[in-house]
């Protein structure tokens, strides 16, 4: 299809298939570009080192530039976004690629040369690498065959030799990047082998699994959920609270893994007032009204909408929103596509909203919804020369003579300069005669099925058969499109409520003390003025706010949260523009690493403390009786039953209770023995124990031992990159240090 679009010359041999082999081969002054000043953490540490704004600045460009080549091949905008994902990228990639070189060291991990080609090269055991598998497979079946195999280690040792060879230095460049690249991915390969080497599981911890996993306990059991009692009706005082902390602060599971930071933000969206939806909605119908009555549509389009855009073509083709191509056609409403494809020509539909703007749109045409075709391009290459068209045009009449579905393939191989749809035996699918020069297009829109003609284009001439259409149709449209944006009126009064509130928050912080009521503060004004706070919070070792619009407005929070002399209750100065909405942010904690603060954890022990007092509420009423019937009629409750297993410590409808499940599966709890009221993590319980079905007997384990050690080598790599990357200690410090904050 792309070849009839537009013809792409192929690129270098290696540069589409090495990926980030280049990263590190390319020079540019990464400081100089964006003015960074290194200073102590410069743009992050990895094993408190700094790394190199250089190798990132690399690593960054080629990233950049495989999103941008990966959004052009799917007709895609390459954004804001995916060029912050791309950064992420890179960084990852030097980050891992640092710690793993260490482990290389460490452990003596290389690759000789002899190992390099034969890993290339798919010999002495090694099979064919993914990115490589083009040069391995058969041209015609797809598929690998000896022959192929054969063919394609010379085709591919040819060009390494040209590349280790050549003088050319982006040749050079492309040699060093590839052999880089493969070694250090063959080191990937041989270190995470050798952790897979260490999956090991013994047969005791098989046997444990077994019995865990088919042991099974049959109860009966009463439940008294804590939500039967509102927090608001427990009452707990500070002093309770803060003898809590004293008792409690120093437990593991309030310890602070890693410095952070918390910024309460509320956002006030912009949106059109009565008056601008009812000034809006006067001009569309004037539109609309003369739309209908346009005898020249172009020229209406031209002179009345934002969008001042018109082709008299299949390229006004538009597609319902979820639509793979809607980022390539103008598109509508999925809502819209009964009324569209019922429409007359001639026919104006709308007003309807798409994004931030009003379309009517006016019927102009029909077109196929999808196509299916096969062709045979002989290249004219833009020539003048009329013997040299003649000269193919003779050749098309020729092969169209001797041409069949059964030769076709063959065919296509031999003559066809199409080198793309040549990979597919000339097939090209899935398309729109909009996507196609007019002639192609237009030809696969309205020839019959399934035979063969000849069609020229500015590329050449074309053999097609038309494969398959479908019968469902697109509607090409010319469309009116105005922006439907909020009024300056509108934008101004706003802005003065927005202001007003940060006045507000402003006196009413200042005046409070306490850094807890200043968080509570905030909230309650913004409730008040019906909106509603969420909250961001920013690791210190890699920053990054999340939920905005634009990269001005997570930057302004970052400098908002990071700032010198920044303590709980400073607000943004100013409110935050972030589109189409304003943002107004307050500091709302500052957690340092270690034993935390009273103010840092006052809430969750409030609720630990609350969760006591009901529990003891509730224990102190189910400890009355004899029985498990006796017990539920004091209380009011219903039995309940259930089936658990000590490998799945779940209770049926009620919820995840390791500690309940793990001593009803000790070795005092007998058949029809009952529980004294237990303490969970959603209620208290109490459990008679009705039946136990034991595992069946065996002395085999098998099962289990392959389960246990296939899920450590499935888990191996994720977890031994994050725990290299935690005694790493790495610090992403790129955005304080770009905006000037951590340097």
């Amino acid at each position: 299809m792309a070849i009839i679009g537009k013809i792409r010359s192929k690129s270098g041999l290696l540069v589409g298939i090495v990926g980030l082999a280049l990263v590190t081969f390319i020079l540019s002054d990464y400081q100089h570009l964006l003015g960074i000043n290194e200073g102590e953490f410069g743009i992050g540490t990895v094993y408190g080192e700094k790394v190199d704004p250089k190798d990132y600045n690399i690593a960054s460009t080629k990233f950049q530039e495989q999103g941008r080549n990966q959004a052009m091949q799917n007709n895609k905008e390459f954004t804001d976004s995916d060029m912050e994902t791309a950064n992420d990228n890179s960084w990852n990639y030097l980050v891992d690629s640092t710690i793993l070189s260490k482990e290389y060291d460490a452990l003596g991990i290389s690759v000789s040369d002899r190992e390099f080609n034969a890993y290339l090269l798919a010999t002495d055991g090694f099979g064919i690498i993914q990115d490589l598998n083009q040069f391995f497979v058969d041209s015609l079946t797809g598929a690998v065959s000896p022959q192929s195999m054969v063919e394609g280690r010379k085709k591919l040792q040819s060009t390494l030799t040209k590349l280790k060879t050549s003088k050319e230095p982006q040749a050079v460049q492309q040699w060093n990047g590839t052999k880089q690249y493969y070694t250090d991915t063959r080191k990937r390969e041989k270190y995470f082998g050798l952790l897979d080497q260490a999956a090991y599981v013994t047969n005791l911890e098989a046997q444990d699994k077994y019995y865990a996993t088919k042991e099974t306990k049959s109860i009966s059991f009463l439940f008294r959920p804590y939500s039967d009692i509102a927090d608001a009706d427990v009452k707990v005082s500070e002093k309770e609270i803060k003898a809590y902390y004293e008792k409690h602060k120093a437990d593991k599971k309030y310890a602070i893994r890693t410095s952070s930071r918390e910024v309460k933000v509320f956002d006030v969206v912009v949106a059109p007032s009565k008056a601008d939806t009812s000034k809006m909605n006067k001009m569309l119908n004037e539109l609309k009204a003369g739309f209908i009555t346009s005898t020249n549509d172009s020229l209406y389009v031209l002179r009345n909408s934002d969008i001042k855009i018109y082709f008299n073509s299949k390229r006004s083709t538009a597609v319902p929103e979820n639509n793979p191509k809607a980022n390539q056609y103008q598109s509508y409403p999925n809502s819209y596509d009964t009324i569209f494809k019922l429409a007359k020509i001639g026919q104006v539909v709308g007003p309807y909203a798409m994004k931030e703007s009003m379309i009517i749109s006016k019927v102009i045409g029909f077109t196929p919804s999808r196509l299916k075709a096969r062709h045979i391009l002989l290249a004219t290459n833009g020539t003048k020369d009329e013997n040299a068209i003649e000269a193919k045009r003779k050749m098309a009449d020729s092969l169209l003579k001797v041409i069949n579905a059964e030769n076709f393939t063959a065919i296509s191989d031999k003559y066809s300069d199409d080198t793309q749809s040549k990979k597919e035996g000339g097939v090209i699918d899935n398309f729109l005669e909009g996507d196609m020069v007019p002639e192609f297009g237009a030809y696969c829109a309205t020839a019959p099925l399934n035979k063969f003609g000849v069609v020229k284009t500015e590329f050449g001439f074309h053999i097609v058969e038309v494969m398959e259409r479908d019968a469902s149709q697109l509607p090409v449209l010319a469309s009116i499109s105005k922006q439907f944006k909020a009024s300056e009126e509108t934008i101004g009064n706003k802005e003065s409520e927005i202001n007003n509130i940060l006045y507000k928050l402003d006196r009413k912080i200042g005046k409070t003390a306490d850094i807890l009521k200043k968080v509570s503060v905030f909230d309650t004004i913004v409730r008040q003025a019906n909106y509603v706070s969420r909250s961001i919070v920013l690791e210190d070792n890699a920053p990054k706010a999340y939920g905005f619009m634009t990269s001005m407005a997570a930057d302004k929070i970052l400098e908002l949260a990071y700032s010198d002399g920044v303590e709980v209750g400073s607000l943004t100065s100013y409110p935050i523009k972030d589109k189409d909405k304003y943002v107004i942010g307050m500091v709302a904690s500052i957690k340092e690493k270690g034993e935390p603060t009273y103010e840092n954890v006052k809430a969750e022990m409030e609720k630990e403390l609350i969760i006591e007092k009901k529990a003891k509420r509730f224990i102190n009423q189910m400890s009355k009786g004899n029985s498990l019937k006796a017990v539920a009629k004091n209380c009011n409750l219903v039995a309940q039953t259930a089936e658990v297993t000590f490998a799945n410590p779940q209770i049926a409808n009620v919820g995840y209770e390791p500690e309940i499940i793990g001593m009803l599966f000790s070795s005092v709890m007998k058949n029809g023995k009952r529980t004294l009221p237990l303490k969970g993590k959603s209620g208290v319980y109490m459990i008679q124990i009705m039946k136990t079905t034991k595992a069946p007997a065996t002395n085999n384990y098998k099962v289990e031992r392959d389960e246990m050690v296939k899920t450590l080598k499935g888990s191996f790599q994720g977890l031994a990159i994050g725990a290299l990357r935690k005694k790493a200690e790495v610090v992403d410090n790129r955005k304080l240090n770009a905006l000037g904050l951590r340097m």
